[in-house]
């Protein structure tokens, strides 16, 4: 061992004392609860979903002629096929709703706030880039309903001004669903979305280091505790207990609850029914209420508000006496959201 330690140092001369001091950047002691350390948590499951998806690409032949049966050949034949194929399922709900959570905590504790509204603006991206890389996977099973949710979804972007005809026609590679779309879902699914979103990560956390982690004190610390700890081993060892955490929840799930196959596309049977996966039925259920572009310009609308809300915090703060305005808009919002998301939970198949 110590010879190819010598091996290794002679090729690679990376000093202890710079390493340590490279991983051991302070953390703030409130990351010690482990509901603030949600940031790492999509980062994991995004390595799960990368590992089982190539796994999946194994089997997966992505034409409207094989891609029904390639799924039901990786469900059924191949071996533990139903529980990779089950892990990947399970791991982009888990991974949207991680996401959802930790911008949740980012808003309502103040963490956008200046100097981090780049980095808001960072994760809202992220977090469009999550929605967009489930709804391409959703639509690869062909199935009935994943074949007719991203009719919907092409339409729903044709609806939108200006742009909405050439964004119908990118992502379905034409006016319509074609024998060319599976293909283009494909290629979106596996290779544009996963690197948007690795990029997406990295600048993500590169604007943490420059700026740190925003540190916040509840009133039932002891003030004599040290406001911060190393990163290195001691947060590392809480990362890794949820990565473990997450692994028996996942196996949990694709054992007790395995992904299953619905009734295969048919083009020419238009469901009674068309309900996208969960992380939708708020945009579906907002669809329903209005009109195709009255809806979908309020839903931009709110995107919007949602990437500029640091700014728009900064003036209510800055204008008027309610400093945490935010706070009651937040669960209101968070409210609307759930409400929406029950309501188009509790419609009939």
């Amino acid at each position: 061992m110590n010879s190819l330690g010598s091996w290794l140092g002679q090729r690679l001369p990376l000093d202890k004392l710079d390493l340590r001091e490279l991983t051991n950047e302070p953390v703030p002691y409130h990351l010690k609860r482990w509901w603030f350390a949600l940031g790492g948590t999509p980062a994991y499951l995004f390595v799960v979903q990368i590992v089982t998806g190539i796994l999946l690409a194994f089997y997966y032949q992505p034409a409207p002629s094989t891609a029904y049966n390639s799924v039901r050949y990786i469900t059924e034949e191949a071996s533990y096929g139903w529980y990779i194929r089950s892990m990947h399922k399970w791991g982009a709900t888990l991974m949207i709703a991680a996401v959802v959570l930790h911008q949740m905590r980012v808003y309502f504790t103040g963490a956008y706030r200046k100097p981090r509204e780049i980095n808001w603006m960072v994760g809202m991206l992220l977090l469009i880039c999550t929605l967009m890389i489930g709804f391409t996977g959703y639509s690869l099973v062909f199935e009935q309903l994943s074949y007719w949710g991203a009719t919907v979804g092409a339409n729903i972007a044709d609806a939108v001004p200006v742009v909405g005809g050439l964004a119908k026609r990118m992502l379905l590679g034409g006016d319509r669903y074609n024998a060319n779309t599976l293909a283009r879902f494909y290629i979106i699914h596996a290779a544009v979305l996963p690197v948007t979103l690795a990029a997406l990560v990295a600048t993500h956390i590169a604007i943490i280091r420059l700026q740190g982690v925003s540190e916040m004190q509840f009133k039932d610390e002891d003030p004599s505790r040290p406001r911060s700890f190393n990163f290195f081993p001691d947060h590392l060892y809480t990362e890794l207990i949820m990565g473990l955490a997450l692994m028996i929840l996942l196996s949990a799930l694709a054992t007790i609850a395995p992904a299953e196959m619905g009734p295969p596309a048919d083009p020419l049977s238009t469901p009674e029914v068309i309900k996208p996966e969960w992380f939708f039925y708020v945009a579906f259920r907002w669809l329903k209420l209005f009109s195709g572009s009255a809806a979908v310009l309020s839903m931009g609308a709110v995107v919007a508000l949602m990437f500029g809300w640091p700014f728009i915090d900064a003036f209510i703060r800055r204008r008027s006496r309610f400093q945490e305005a935010s706070v009651w808009i937040g669960i209101l919002g968070v409210l609307a959201i759930l409400g929406l998301t029950v309501w188009e939970a509790l419609v009939a198949h």
